[in-house]
């Protein structure tokens, strides 16, 4: 999980180095490209076939959707105005997503005082970061794009627990067919604003293949690991982490300004998502005391949907 949130993290900085010399579409196309074919790659080096039945290749389709081809392209769209370290913040809100999602479908049956007031404080340190009330507010299409962008991780993580993960397939080949099927969807959309001549730059060219190399096809496996081996709404939780990296690198690198108000309302979001993850404590929990029992998150992490 830790290198996931560096390489995770790290994809707002590229994602903003690369928009410098390329249009959102290809950024997106570029990315996708180039982390299928790393893990085409790995899949085969690892004697692994892709999926043959069409039921699988339907499922990997629309989680090539939610969870590559649009959201990518919402995250290059969202930083041509938004901050790298802003993206980061707001990328975060995919756990409170998934809780909305869940209550949305019936599969967060109970919701209990401690993950309702995590919910409404995840939601109110977003608005403070959007910051309405001030004319330096950041309330634009950019930043409503990104949070549609986070909003369309949670809905893949959800589909690929259900429908992808732990069938028979192995994670490898699942996230390499994912990519392609990603790559064959955001080339759709080359005509609209990819097909423009463009001049990047070597920071661009550079950035556009770490971002599609690492922070595309090795972040993309990891993702599929961490959702087989510990359920598709923990797999959410790896954004608390990033925020922390991506406001770091932006202010390192791209010198970003890094207000009082950003971090205030990271902070609030990141306690606000903590708090959404607390399992509700059961009656035979709190009979046996702290140190008895069953570890009742690891009983709640065993109870998703799609979990191997």
């Amino acid at each position: 999980m830790g290198v996931l949130a560096l390489l995770w993290g790290s994809t707002f900085l590229w994602i903003k180095l690369a928009l410098e010399g390329l249009s959102p579409a290809q950024v997106t196309f570029t990315r996708c490209a180039l982390g299928s074919l790393v893990l085409l790659v790995l899949c085969f080096s690892a004697r692994r076939r892709l999926p043959r039945d069409r039921a699988t290749w339907g499922h990997v389709v629309v989680a090539a959707f939610f969870c590559n081809a649009l959201p990518f392209a919402l995250f290059s769209v969202g930083e041509q105005t938004v901050d790298s370290g802003v993206a980061g913040v707001l990328n975060a809100t995919t756990p409170l997503w998934s809780l909305l999602i869940g209550l949305t479908l019936g599969t967060e049956r109970r919701l209990h005082p401690a993950r309702l007031g995590g919910l409404l404080l995840g939601f109110a340190g977003t608005l403070l970061i959007f910051a309405p009330w001030g004319q330096a507010g950041l309330v634009s299409w950019g930043s409503a794009a990104i949070l549609g962008a986070a909003a369309s991780y949670a809905v893949a993580f959800a589909y690929m627990g259900r429908h992808l993960v732990g069938k028979g397939t192995a994670t490898i080949a699942l996230s390499a067919s994912q990519l392609i099927a990603a790559t064959g969807l955001s080339a759709l959309t080359l005509p609209i604003g990819g097909l423009a001549p463009v001049h990047p730059g070597p920071a661009a060219l550079s950035a556009v293949v770490v971002l599609g190399i690492f922070a595309t096809g090795i972040t993309f496996h990891l993702t599929y690991r961490l959702i087989a081996d510990e359920g598709a709404t923990n797999a959410a939780t790896v954004g608390y982490l990033l925020p922390v990296v991506s406001v770091a690198l932006g202010a390192i690198v791209l010198h970003e300004h890094v207000g009082f108000r950003t971090v205030a309302g990271m902070a609030v979001v990141l306690v606000g998502v903590g708090m959404t993850r607390r399992p509700p404590r059961t009656r035979d929990d709190a009979s046996a005391g702290v140190g008895a029992g069953v570890d009742s998150r690891l009983c709640d992490a065993a109870a998703q949907p799609g979990r191997p």
